[in-house]
Protein backbone atom coordinates (compact mmCIF):
# COMPACT_ATOMS: atom_id res chain seq x y z
CA UNK A 1 0.00 0.00 0.00
CA UNK A 2 1.37 3.41 -0.97
CA UNK A 3 0.69 6.38 1.27
CA UNK A 4 0.55 9.86 -0.21
CA UNK A 5 1.36 12.17 2.67
CA UNK A 6 -0.71 15.28 3.24
CA UNK A 7 2.24 16.92 5.00
CA UNK A 8 5.34 16.22 2.91
CA UNK A 9 7.43 18.89 4.65
CA UNK A 10 6.60 17.73 8.17
CA UNK A 11 8.72 15.41 10.27
CA UNK A 12 9.21 15.03 14.01
CA UNK A 13 9.04 18.47 15.63
CA UNK A 14 12.30 20.14 16.60
CA UNK A 15 11.04 20.33 20.19
CA UNK A 16 10.84 16.54 20.42
CA UNK A 17 14.20 16.13 18.70
CA UNK A 18 16.04 18.53 21.01
CA UNK A 19 14.33 17.23 24.15
CA UNK A 20 15.36 13.68 23.23
CA UNK A 21 18.95 14.84 22.65
CA UNK A 22 18.89 16.57 26.03
CA UNK A 23 17.86 13.30 27.69
CA UNK A 24 20.49 11.29 25.84
CA UNK A 25 23.32 13.69 26.74
CA UNK A 26 22.04 14.62 30.22
CA UNK A 27 21.86 18.25 29.13
CA UNK A 28 19.82 21.04 30.69
CA UNK A 29 16.71 21.43 28.55
CA UNK A 30 16.15 25.11 27.80
CA UNK A 31 14.69 24.13 24.43
CA UNK A 32 11.11 22.97 24.89
CA UNK A 33 8.95 25.68 26.44
CA UNK A 34 7.70 24.30 29.73
CA UNK A 35 8.25 25.32 33.37
CA UNK A 36 10.18 23.01 35.68
CA UNK A 37 7.97 24.08 38.61
CA UNK A 38 4.36 23.32 39.51
CA UNK A 39 1.31 25.54 39.35
CA UNK A 40 -0.40 27.04 42.40
CA UNK A 41 -1.12 24.56 45.23
CA UNK A 42 -4.71 25.84 45.33
CA UNK A 43 -5.18 24.69 41.73
CA UNK A 44 -3.90 21.20 42.46
CA UNK A 45 -6.07 21.01 45.56
CA UNK A 46 -9.09 22.10 43.52
CA UNK A 47 -8.35 19.40 40.94
CA UNK A 48 -8.22 16.73 43.65
CA UNK A 49 -11.53 17.95 45.08
CA UNK A 50 -13.18 17.93 41.67
CA UNK A 51 -12.14 14.32 41.08
CA UNK A 52 -13.23 13.29 44.57
CA UNK A 53 -16.60 14.94 43.97
CA UNK A 54 -17.15 12.75 40.93
CA UNK A 55 -16.62 15.36 38.22
CA UNK A 56 -14.96 12.79 35.99
CA UNK A 57 -17.34 12.24 33.08
CA UNK A 58 -17.77 14.14 29.82
CA UNK A 59 -17.90 17.89 30.13
CA UNK A 60 -20.26 19.86 27.89
CA UNK A 61 -18.77 20.13 24.41
CA UNK A 62 -18.30 23.90 24.75
CA UNK A 63 -16.80 23.69 28.24
CA UNK A 64 -18.01 23.63 31.84
CA UNK A 65 -20.40 26.60 32.26
CA UNK A 66 -18.71 27.80 35.46
CA UNK A 67 -15.37 28.03 33.66
CA UNK A 68 -16.80 29.81 30.62
CA UNK A 69 -18.51 32.32 32.92
CA UNK A 70 -15.27 32.92 34.82
CA UNK A 71 -13.44 33.48 31.52
CA UNK A 72 -16.11 35.97 30.45
CA UNK A 73 -15.74 37.97 33.68
CA UNK A 74 -11.94 37.92 33.40
CA UNK A 75 -12.08 39.09 29.77
CA UNK A 76 -14.30 42.04 30.64
CA UNK A 77 -12.10 43.04 33.59
CA UNK A 78 -8.87 42.90 31.59
CA UNK A 79 -9.87 44.04 28.11
CA UNK A 80 -13.16 45.86 28.56
CA UNK A 81 -15.00 43.49 26.24
CA UNK A 82 -18.21 41.82 27.36
CA UNK A 83 -18.46 38.35 25.83
CA UNK A 84 -21.27 35.83 26.04
CA UNK A 85 -20.17 32.75 27.99
CA UNK A 86 -22.70 30.54 26.22
CA UNK A 87 -22.18 31.56 22.60
CA UNK A 88 -18.68 33.11 22.35
CA UNK A 89 -16.34 31.05 24.56
CA UNK A 90 -15.23 27.48 23.85
CA UNK A 91 -12.88 25.48 26.09
CA UNK A 92 -10.41 23.35 24.13
CA UNK A 93 -7.80 20.65 24.64
CA UNK A 94 -4.94 23.12 24.55
CA UNK A 95 -4.24 26.14 22.39
CA UNK A 96 -2.93 23.98 19.54
CA UNK A 97 -6.33 22.36 19.16
CA UNK A 98 -7.97 25.79 19.29
CA UNK A 99 -5.64 27.09 16.58
CA UNK A 100 -6.46 24.15 14.33
CA UNK A 101 -10.20 24.46 14.90
CA UNK A 102 -10.14 28.20 14.17
CA UNK A 103 -8.21 27.72 10.94
CA UNK A 104 -10.41 24.81 9.85
CA UNK A 105 -13.56 26.80 10.63
CA UNK A 106 -12.94 29.40 7.92
CA UNK A 107 -10.18 28.23 5.56
CA UNK A 108 -11.31 26.40 2.43
CA UNK A 109 -9.42 24.78 -0.43
CA UNK A 110 -7.43 27.37 -2.36
CA UNK A 111 -7.57 30.05 0.34
CA UNK A 112 -4.42 31.87 1.37
CA UNK A 113 -3.47 32.54 4.99
CA UNK A 114 -0.85 35.11 5.95
CA UNK A 115 1.52 33.99 8.70
CA UNK A 116 4.38 36.06 10.07
CA UNK A 117 7.78 34.40 10.21
CA UNK A 118 9.22 33.25 12.47
CA UNK A 119 6.04 31.55 13.66
CA UNK A 120 4.94 28.65 15.81
CA UNK A 121 5.30 25.40 13.96
CA UNK A 122 1.68 24.22 14.11
CA UNK A 123 0.32 27.05 11.95
CA UNK A 124 1.50 25.93 8.52
CA UNK A 125 0.48 22.23 8.83
CA UNK A 126 -3.02 23.21 9.99
CA UNK A 127 -3.44 25.50 6.99
CA UNK A 128 -2.16 22.81 4.62
CA UNK A 129 -4.47 20.14 6.04
CA UNK A 130 -7.42 22.47 5.43
CA UNK A 131 -6.47 22.86 1.76
CA UNK A 132 -5.14 26.37 2.19
CA UNK A 133 -1.75 27.87 1.40
CA UNK A 134 0.36 29.62 4.00
CA UNK A 135 1.85 32.87 2.72
CA UNK A 136 4.90 33.57 4.88
CA UNK A 137 5.75 37.24 5.45
CA UNK A 138 8.88 37.91 7.52
CA UNK A 139 8.79 40.07 10.61
CA UNK A 140 11.39 42.82 10.89
CA UNK A 141 14.69 40.95 11.51
CA UNK A 142 15.82 43.38 14.22
CA UNK A 143 12.62 43.98 16.21
CA UNK A 144 10.59 40.92 15.16
CA UNK A 145 7.59 43.21 14.76
CA UNK A 146 5.27 43.38 11.74
CA UNK A 147 6.04 45.46 8.66
CA UNK A 148 2.42 46.30 7.85
CA UNK A 149 3.17 47.66 4.39
CA UNK A 150 4.92 44.43 3.48
CA UNK A 151 2.06 42.40 4.91
CA UNK A 152 -0.52 44.35 2.91
CA UNK A 153 1.53 43.81 -0.24
CA UNK A 154 1.16 40.05 0.31
CA UNK A 155 -2.66 40.19 0.33
CA UNK A 156 -4.35 38.81 -2.79
CA UNK A 157 -7.99 38.15 -3.71
CA UNK A 158 -7.51 34.64 -2.30
CA UNK A 159 -6.39 35.85 1.15
CA UNK A 160 -8.91 34.65 3.72
CA UNK A 161 -7.17 34.94 7.06
CA UNK A 162 -4.19 36.47 8.86
CA UNK A 163 -2.64 34.75 11.86
CA UNK A 164 -0.85 36.90 14.44
CA UNK A 165 0.89 36.13 17.72
CA UNK A 166 1.56 38.48 20.65
CA UNK A 167 3.51 38.12 22.91
CA UNK A 168 5.53 36.35 20.29
CA UNK A 169 6.87 32.82 20.38
CA UNK A 170 9.76 32.38 19.69
CA UNK A 171 11.04 35.97 19.72
CA UNK A 172 9.43 37.71 22.70
CA UNK A 173 8.24 40.79 20.79
CA UNK A 174 4.88 42.36 21.70
CA UNK A 175 2.31 44.33 19.74
CA UNK A 176 1.69 47.99 20.48
CA UNK A 177 -1.74 49.61 20.28
CA UNK A 178 -0.64 50.97 16.90
CA UNK A 179 0.01 47.42 15.67
CA UNK A 180 -3.52 46.40 16.66
CA UNK A 181 -4.91 49.45 14.84
CA UNK A 182 -2.89 48.53 11.72
CA UNK A 183 -4.19 44.97 11.92
CA UNK A 184 -7.75 46.24 12.19
CA UNK A 185 -7.27 48.49 9.16
CA UNK A 186 -5.82 45.63 7.12
CA UNK A 187 -8.62 43.23 8.09
CA UNK A 188 -11.28 45.84 7.31
CA UNK A 189 -9.79 46.85 3.96
CA UNK A 190 -9.50 43.27 2.70
CA UNK A 191 -12.36 41.64 4.62
CA UNK A 192 -10.07 39.19 6.41
CA UNK A 193 -10.65 36.90 9.35
CA UNK A 194 -8.04 37.04 12.13
CA UNK A 195 -6.65 34.35 14.40
CA UNK A 196 -4.83 35.96 17.31
CA UNK A 197 -2.58 33.59 19.26
CA UNK A 198 -2.39 35.21 22.71
CA UNK A 199 -1.29 32.29 24.86
CA UNK A 200 1.35 34.42 26.63
CA UNK A 201 -1.13 37.23 27.34
CA UNK A 202 -0.15 37.43 31.02
CA UNK A 203 3.61 37.43 30.42
CA UNK A 204 4.30 41.00 29.27
CA UNK A 205 7.14 43.02 30.79
CA UNK A 206 8.28 46.53 31.70
CA UNK A 207 4.80 47.73 32.75
CA UNK A 208 3.43 47.27 29.23
CA UNK A 209 -0.19 46.24 28.73
CA UNK A 210 -1.03 43.22 26.61
CA UNK A 211 -2.62 44.52 23.42
CA UNK A 212 -5.28 41.90 22.85
CA UNK A 213 -7.41 42.22 19.74
CA UNK A 214 -10.31 42.00 22.19
CA UNK A 215 -9.57 45.61 23.15
CA UNK A 216 -10.55 46.69 19.62
CA UNK A 217 -14.31 46.25 19.17
CA UNK A 218 -14.33 46.18 15.37
CA UNK A 219 -11.40 43.78 15.16
CA UNK A 220 -12.85 41.46 17.80
CA UNK A 221 -15.93 40.97 15.61
CA UNK A 222 -13.87 39.16 12.96
CA UNK A 223 -11.34 37.39 15.20
CA UNK A 224 -10.68 34.11 16.97
CA UNK A 225 -8.63 34.85 20.11
CA UNK A 226 -6.72 31.87 21.52
CA UNK A 227 -5.55 31.61 25.15
CA UNK A 228 -3.84 28.95 27.26
CA UNK A 229 -4.30 27.99 30.90
CA UNK A 230 -1.17 25.86 30.63
CA UNK A 231 1.00 28.94 30.18
CA UNK A 232 -0.79 30.98 32.83
CA UNK A 233 -0.89 28.30 35.55
CA UNK A 234 2.40 26.44 34.85
CA UNK A 235 0.52 23.25 33.89
CA UNK A 236 1.32 22.75 30.21
CA UNK A 237 0.67 19.01 30.50
CA UNK A 238 -3.01 19.61 31.29
CA UNK A 239 -3.49 20.91 27.72
CA UNK A 240 -6.39 23.27 28.40
CA UNK A 241 -6.99 26.41 26.38
CA UNK A 242 -9.92 28.35 25.05
CA UNK A 243 -11.13 30.40 22.12
CA UNK A 244 -13.14 33.62 22.24
CA UNK A 245 -14.92 34.53 19.02
CA UNK A 246 -18.21 36.21 18.07
CA UNK A 247 -21.31 34.02 17.93
CA UNK A 248 -21.20 33.22 14.19
CA UNK A 249 -17.49 32.35 14.21
CA UNK A 250 -17.85 30.35 17.43
CA UNK A 251 -20.63 28.31 15.84
CA UNK A 252 -18.30 27.30 12.99
CA UNK A 253 -15.41 26.77 15.41
CA UNK A 254 -17.53 24.40 17.50
CA UNK A 255 -18.49 22.33 14.47
CA UNK A 256 -14.80 21.46 14.12
CA UNK A 257 -14.02 21.23 17.85
CA UNK A 258 -16.74 18.66 18.54
CA UNK A 259 -15.12 16.21 16.12
CA UNK A 260 -11.54 16.88 17.19
CA UNK A 261 -11.79 16.28 20.93
CA UNK A 262 -15.48 16.90 21.70
CA UNK A 263 -14.64 18.03 25.22
CA UNK A 264 -11.71 18.67 27.53
CA UNK A 265 -10.52 17.12 30.83
CA UNK A 266 -13.50 17.73 33.10
CA UNK A 267 -12.06 17.95 36.65
CA UNK A 268 -9.40 20.42 35.53
CA UNK A 269 -12.08 22.68 34.09
CA UNK A 270 -13.82 22.79 37.46
CA UNK A 271 -10.51 23.45 39.21
CA UNK A 272 -9.64 26.31 36.87
CA UNK A 273 -13.10 27.82 37.31
CA UNK A 274 -12.52 27.85 41.06
CA UNK A 275 -9.08 29.47 41.03
CA UNK A 276 -9.96 32.04 38.35
CA UNK A 277 -12.61 33.39 40.70
CA UNK A 278 -10.80 32.88 44.00
CA UNK A 279 -7.32 34.10 43.04
CA UNK A 280 -7.21 36.60 40.16
CA UNK A 281 -4.01 37.94 41.71
CA UNK A 282 -2.15 34.93 40.30
CA UNK A 283 -2.38 36.07 36.69
CA UNK A 284 -2.03 39.73 37.68
CA UNK A 285 1.30 38.91 39.36
CA UNK A 286 2.58 36.79 36.46
CA UNK A 287 4.35 39.65 34.58
CA UNK A 288 6.51 40.47 37.61
CA UNK A 289 7.14 36.78 38.32
CA UNK A 290 8.50 36.12 34.84
CA UNK A 291 10.21 39.48 34.47
CA UNK A 292 12.33 38.59 37.49
CA UNK A 293 13.33 35.36 35.75
CA UNK A 294 14.05 37.21 32.50
CA UNK A 295 16.23 39.78 34.23
CA UNK A 296 18.07 37.17 36.30
CA UNK A 297 18.80 35.02 33.27
CA UNK A 298 19.96 37.97 31.19
CA UNK A 299 22.27 39.10 34.00
CA UNK A 300 23.73 35.60 34.23
CA UNK A 301 24.46 35.56 30.49
CA UNK A 302 25.90 39.08 30.38
CA UNK A 303 29.49 37.82 30.57
CA UNK A 304 29.01 35.08 27.98
CA UNK A 305 29.77 35.37 24.28
CA UNK A 306 26.08 35.31 23.43
CA UNK A 307 24.42 38.56 22.36
CA UNK A 308 20.97 38.92 23.86
CA UNK A 309 17.98 40.15 21.89
CA UNK A 310 15.31 42.21 23.71
CA UNK A 311 12.43 40.33 25.34
CA UNK A 312 9.16 42.22 25.76
CA UNK A 313 7.02 39.21 26.65
CA UNK A 314 6.71 35.39 26.74
CA UNK A 315 9.30 33.25 28.53
CA UNK A 316 11.86 32.91 25.75
CA UNK A 317 15.23 34.56 25.20
CA UNK A 318 16.68 34.80 21.69
CA UNK A 319 20.49 34.79 21.65
CA UNK A 320 22.95 35.44 18.84
CA UNK A 321 25.81 32.91 18.89
CA UNK A 322 27.82 34.32 15.97
CA UNK A 323 30.77 35.12 18.27
CA UNK A 324 31.01 31.42 19.05
CA UNK A 325 30.39 29.69 15.73
CA UNK A 326 29.74 30.10 12.02
CA UNK A 327 27.71 26.88 11.92
CA UNK A 328 24.05 27.00 10.96
CA UNK A 329 21.67 27.09 13.90
CA UNK A 330 20.63 23.42 13.77
CA UNK A 331 24.25 22.26 13.72
CA UNK A 332 25.06 24.69 16.52
CA UNK A 333 22.18 23.39 18.67
CA UNK A 334 23.32 19.81 18.13
CA UNK A 335 26.86 20.80 19.14
CA UNK A 336 25.58 22.80 22.11
CA UNK A 337 23.59 19.95 23.59
CA UNK A 338 26.41 17.45 23.13
CA UNK A 339 29.41 19.60 24.05
CA UNK A 340 27.91 22.44 26.07
CA UNK A 341 25.30 20.47 28.00
CA UNK A 342 22.42 22.81 27.19
CA UNK A 343 19.51 22.24 24.79
CA UNK A 344 18.23 25.17 22.70
CA UNK A 345 15.94 25.51 19.68
CA UNK A 346 17.27 26.73 16.31
CA UNK A 347 15.30 29.76 15.16
CA UNK A 348 15.30 28.50 11.56
CA UNK A 349 12.76 25.84 12.58
CA UNK A 350 10.17 28.64 12.89
CA UNK A 351 10.68 29.89 9.32
CA UNK A 352 9.56 28.82 5.88
CA UNK A 353 12.76 30.38 4.50
CA UNK A 354 15.15 31.52 7.25
CA UNK A 355 17.28 34.60 6.53
CA UNK A 356 20.72 33.63 5.20
CA UNK A 357 23.49 33.95 7.74
CA UNK A 358 21.18 34.32 10.75
CA UNK A 359 22.80 32.88 13.89
CA UNK A 360 20.01 32.83 16.48
CA UNK A 361 18.66 30.23 18.90
CA UNK A 362 15.83 30.25 21.45
CA UNK A 363 16.29 29.55 25.17
CA UNK A 364 13.44 29.09 27.67
CA UNK A 365 13.79 30.84 31.05
CA UNK A 366 10.62 29.38 32.64
CA UNK A 367 12.89 27.45 34.99
CA UNK A 368 13.98 27.49 38.62
CA UNK A 369 16.77 29.89 39.59
CA UNK A 370 19.09 26.99 40.34
CA UNK A 371 18.60 25.47 36.89
CA UNK A 372 19.06 28.83 35.15
CA UNK A 373 22.26 29.43 37.09
CA UNK A 374 23.66 26.02 36.20
CA UNK A 375 22.74 26.49 32.54
CA UNK A 376 24.31 29.95 32.49
CA UNK A 377 27.54 28.60 33.92
CA UNK A 378 27.74 26.07 31.10
CA UNK A 379 26.92 28.72 28.47
CA UNK A 380 29.44 31.19 29.88
CA UNK A 381 32.16 28.52 29.75
CA UNK A 382 31.84 28.11 25.96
Amino acid sequence: MQIQTKLPKVGTTIFTVMSQLALEHKAINLGQGFPDFDGPPALRDALTRAMAQGRNQYAPMTGVPALREAIARKTERLYGRKVNADTEITVTSGATEALFAAIAAVVQAGDEVIVLDPCYDSYDPAITLCGGRAVHVPLDPASFLPDWARIEAAVTPRTRLILVNTPHNPCGSVFSADDVAELASLARSHDLFVVSDEVYEHIVFDAAAHQSVLRHAELAERSFVISSFGKTYHCTGWKIGYCIAPRALSAEFRKVHQYLTFCTFTPAQWALAEVLEADPQHYLDLPAFYQAKRDHFRALLARSKFRLRPVGGSYFQIVDYSALSDADDLAFCEWLVKEGGVAAIPLSSFYDEPPPGQRLVRLCFAKSEALLEEAAQRLEAL
